[in-house]
C-alpha cells in the first residue's frame, strides 16, 4: 500500500532535520524563545558563532570575493561559516529544502588546492557559497517544488545554471523552501510548512522564493538564487528589505529546472540573484552573463553584459497606485520621501497612470489557469495531497481550448504593444512604483501580485530594492475606514488587514521597472536613485 502523503512529507521533513550535523544544531540554552519575533541578531547575541564566523557571514559578496581569489580566506572557512549560519536560519525560520553540507565543504576544500596549487581561482565566483530555490536541479537532490509527488525522486542531471555557477567557482550547499507549485506568494506547502521572515516571525517572507529571502535576510547566504513569473523574486526581496533583479527571460539561463506548471510558457518563468545589496547583484549579472549562457541554454539571448549609459538627469514615471489596491501607509510614505528626494536632486518627476494594470493582470490570471490548473492537479492526485487553500485559483479554474489559447497569446501581444507606445510617447527612462502593498504583512495576510505580475507579462526589467525607509507604527497608522474609500473589494480588504504594530520597524521596498531587455540600465538606475535617496555607494549594505 503506498504511503498517505502526510507520511511522505513528513520522512521527508525529518530527513532534512537529520541532515543537520549536531555541531550546528542550536543548543537549548541559547535557543530563541517560540515569543521572539525578530531573530535576525541571534547569531551576534548568542555566543553561539565565533568572531570569525560572525565576521564572514556579515561581510557582503564584493568584498568576500577578492579575500576568496587571494587566499586571504579559505573557501572552506567561508562554506563552513555560511553551512552553519544557514542550519541555524533554518532552525529559526524553516527556511530550507535541502543540504548539501559534507558535498560543499569537499568542493571548498577542493577549490583551497587548486588556489594553492595553481595561484589561479577557478573564475570570477571562486570558492564562494551560493544558495539556490527549491527548484534547480542538483543530481541526486529532490526538487520537490513543494509536492509530496516530487519527495524521493531525485535530479538525475544539474540545472544550466548550475553548472555556469559551478565552473565559476561558486560551492552549493543548502536549497530553498517554496509553496506548492511555486504559485503562491507565500512559501507554504504540505511537505515542509511555511517559512517565516526572520525580521518578524509572525510576518511572511514572501514566495515564491521566500526560502531564500529568509536565508538571506538572516545572514544564511552571501547570495542566493530565485525565480519569478508574477513577482516571486521582488514580493520576497520587500518582504525582507533585501535587493533582487527581474531580468527578462533569455538574459539567464532557465534551462533544466523543475517547474510547478512545466510547458506553462505564456508568462515565462526567470531566474536572477537576491543579495543585500546592489552591488553584489551586479556582480552576479556580470559573471553569469559573462559565462557566455547561450552556449548551453539555446534560448539564453547572446547579449554580453553591456555597459549603460544615462544622462545627467533622469525622467522617472511614478504610479501611486495600480488602480486596484492602494499600498497601505508605509508604502505611501516611502514612496512620497522618494519622490520628493528625487524631485530635489534635479530629476524630473512625471505620473504615471494605472489605466493598463487591470488588464495586465486579468491577463496574468488567465494565462496560469489555462490549462485547468490539470498540471498542480495531477501532482497532488499522484499522492492524495489535497488543495491548500491559496491555490483556489487552479482548483476552480476551467481549461481553454487550443484555439482560445492562441487568442490569449494575441491579446498578450496587443497589450505588450499597447504598454510600450504609452511609455514611448512618456518619453520616461524608469518607472517608480511600489512592489507590493505592504512592507511585509502577517502570514496567512498576503495579497495582490498586481504591483508586480503586470511586469512578467511584459517582460520588462525590475529591481526591488530597499527604500531605506522602516515602518514608523506611530506614523504609518491605519486608514479611518469610515471615510476611506476603498478602489476595490480587495482593497478594502488589504487595508482593513494593515495592521502597524505587526510591521513596525520592517524596512520598505520600491520597485523601478525599464524596458525589455534593459537589465543593465535597471541597475544604473537604481544606483541614482539610491544616491537620491541618501543610500550612499551602490554596494551600501542595508
Amino acid at each position: 500500500m503506498a504511503a498517505s502523503w502526510e507520511t511522505i512529507a513528513a520522512k521527508k521533513r525529518q530527513a532534512l532535520a537529520d541532515s543537520i550535523p549536531q555541531e550546528w544544531r542550536i543548543p537549548a540554552d541559547v535557543m530563541p524563545p517560540e515569543s521572539q519575533d525578530d531573530v535576525t541578531g541571534f547569531p551576534e547575541a548568542s555566543g553561539w558563532f565565533t568572531p570569525e564566523e560572525l565576521a564572514i557571514t556579515s561581510a557582503t559578496v564584493a568584498e568576500l570575493l577578492p579575500k576568496l581569489a587571494a587566499g586571504q580566506l579559505s573557501s572552506e572557512a567561508v562554506t563552513r561559516a555560511f553551512c552553519k549560519r544557514a542550519a541555524a536560519a533554518h532552525q529559526l525560520t524553516n527556511c530550507l529544502s535541502e543540504t548539501l553540507f559534507d558535498t560543499a565543504i569537499t568542493t571548498a576544500k577542493s577549490l583551497d588546492a587548486h588556489l594553492a596549487e595553481t595561484g589561479k581561482p577557478i573564475g570570477p565566483l571562486h570558492g564562494l557559497p551560493i544558495s539556490l530555490k527549491d527548484n534547480f536541479n542538483l543530481k541526486g537532490l529532490d526538487s520537490t517544488v513543494g509536492f509530496t509527488s516530487h519527495v524521493g525522486n531525485p535530479a538525475t542531471y544539474d540545472a544550466v545554471l548550475a553548472e555556469l555557477l559551478r565552473e565559476a567557482g561558486a560551492v552549493f550547499y543548502v536549497k530553498t523552501n517554496v509553496p506548492t507549485a511555486m504559485m503562491i506568494a507565500e512559501s507554504v506547502n504540505n511537505t515542509f510548512g511555511r517559512t517565516v521572515s526572520p525580521q518578524n516571525r509572525k510576518c511572511t517572507s514572501g514566495g515564491s522564493s521566500g526560502g531564500e529571502s529568509a536565508l538571506i535576510a538572516f545572514k544564511g547566504s552571501p547570495i542566493g538564487v530565485g525565480t519569478d513569473i508574477g513577482g516571486s523574486l521582488r514580493i520576497p526581496a520587500a518582504c525582507t528589505g533585501i535587493f533582487t533583479l527581474k531580468a527578462s527571460f533569455g538574459r539567464f539561463p532557465t534551462l533544466r529546472c523543475r517547474s510547478g506548471m512545466p510547458g506553462q510558457e505564456a508568462v515565462a518563468s526567470i531566474n536572477g540573484p537576491m543579495a543585500r545589496t546592489l552591488e553584489d547583484i551586479e556582480l552576479y549579472s556580470r559573471a553569469v552573463v559573462g559565462a557566455e549562457p547561450w552556449r548551453k541554454d539555446p534560448r539564453a539571448l547572446p547579449i554580453p553584459w553591456r555597459a549603460a549609459s544615462l544622462g545627467p538627469k533622469l525622467k522617472i514615471g511614478v504610479m501611486w497606485d495600480d488602480g486596484m489596491a492602494f499600498p497601505t501607509p508605509p508604502v505611501t510614505r516611502a514612496l512620497r520621501e522618494a519622490v520628493d528626494k528625487l524631485s530635489a536632486a534635479g530629476h524630473e518627476i512625471v505620473e504615471w497612470s494605472s489605466e493598463h494594470q487591470h488588464e495586465g493582470l486579468q491577463l496574468l490570471g488567465r494565462m496560469f489557469v489555462a490549462d485547468g490548473g490539470e498540471a498542480i492537479r495531477n501532482e497532488l492526485e499522484r499522492t492524495g495531497e489535497p488543495w491548500r487553500p491559496e491555490m483556489e485559483l487552479y482548483s476552480t479554474a476551467t481549461s481553454l481550448s487550443g484555439l482560445q489559447y492562441w487568442q490569449l497569446h494575441a491579446e498578450r501581444q496587443d497589450y505588450q504593444k499597447k504598454y510600450l507606445d504609452r511609455w514611448l510617447a512618456a518619453g520616461i527612462d524608469v518607472l517608480l512604483c511600489p512592489t507590493t502593498p505592504f512592507s511585509s504583512v502577517e502570514n496567512g495576510k498576503f495579497k495582490h501580485v498586481g504591483y508586480t505580475g503586470v511586469y512578467n507579462v511584459l517582460d520588462y526589467a525590475c529591481i526591488s530594492f530597499p527604500t531605506g525607509t522602516r515602518v514608523d507604527q506611530a506614523v504609518d497608522v491605519a486608514q479611518d475606514l469610515s471615510t476611506y474609500e476603498p478602489l476595490s473589494p480587495l482593497d478594502k480588504e488589504i487595508q482593513e488587514e494593515y495592521n502597524p504594530a505587526a510591521v513596525h520597524g520592517l524596512m520598505v521596498n520600491l520597485q523601478l521597472v525599464a524596458q525589455r531587455l534593459e537589465e543593465e540600465k535597471c541597475v544604473e538606475m537604481c544606483k541614482v536613485v539610491l544616491q537620491a535617496l541618501g543610500q550612499g555607494a551602490p554596494g551600501t549594505n542595508l
